[in-house]
């Protein structure tokens, strides 16, 4: 199907752009790495940055989608939105750790402009909807006065630094080098529950 195919090149192109960054892969590099030809690649994307843009555009979209879901759920307690949200993040950067990389790499740098400008919107889109989520609970007195923003850098930091490198990983999860942290599914409870534990001690009034 043309969806597979097209889905399997922005799979591959996401293990390379993560292992040699923007720059360092060229289409043919990419055709290679899908096991496709470079007419196939321009045929799907047009170019390596419309590839890069389509890739970042699906996945980032997802996120963005899932987080306004849970938001706008009425059935949940803030606290149960708040975990959903440890959940998509530690299950979204264990299960694409080369997108996740490929991101914080694009992160870096302003050389494309556009691209940049769409990842910092959707950010503050997922920022907005997880502070409207703490808000709410402060209203509500369920949580203490605390600085929303900064409650989501600390999710998104803490799974990002245990997330670094699969060696910074395997020091944290008390493995040898040749360990997988990313699929074991222990260590993502162990990770879900960390950060639950540490989230929840910080926003619930007791």
């Amino acid at each position: 199907m043309v969806t597979d195919k097209r889905t399997h090149i922005m799979e591959r192109a996401i293990e390379l752009f993560a292992e040699k960054g923007f720059e360092g892969a060229s289409v043919r590099d990419l055709a290679t790495q899908a096991d496709v030809n470079i007419a196939m690649v321009n045929y799907y994307f047009g170019t390596k940055e419309g590839l890069f843009q389509q890739i970042v555009e699906t996945r980032m979209a997802t996120t963005r989608d899932k987080i306004e879901e849970i938001a706008a759920n009425k059935t949940l307690s803030e606290i149960e939105k708040v975990d959903l949200i440890i959940e998509l993040y530690v299950e979204g950067f264990l299960s694409q750790p080369g997108f996740h990389k490929m991101i914080q790499q694009e992160m870096l740098v302003t050389k494309r402009e556009g691209m940049h400008e769409k990842l910092i919107n959707t950010f503050i889109q997922n920022t907005n909807n997880f502070n409207s989520i703490i808000e709410k609970g402060i209203r509500k007195k369920v949580f203490t006065k605390v600085d929303a923003p900064l409650v989501f850098a600390t999710i998104i930091g803490t799974v990002n630094q245990i997330l670094k490198s699969k060696i910074v990983c395997n020091v944290f999860a008390g493995h040898n080098k040749n360990y997988d942290p990313y699929k074991d599914e222990q260590f993502k409870k162990r990770l879900i529950t960390h950060i639950k534990q540490l989230i929840h001690s910080h926003l619930l009034n007791k």
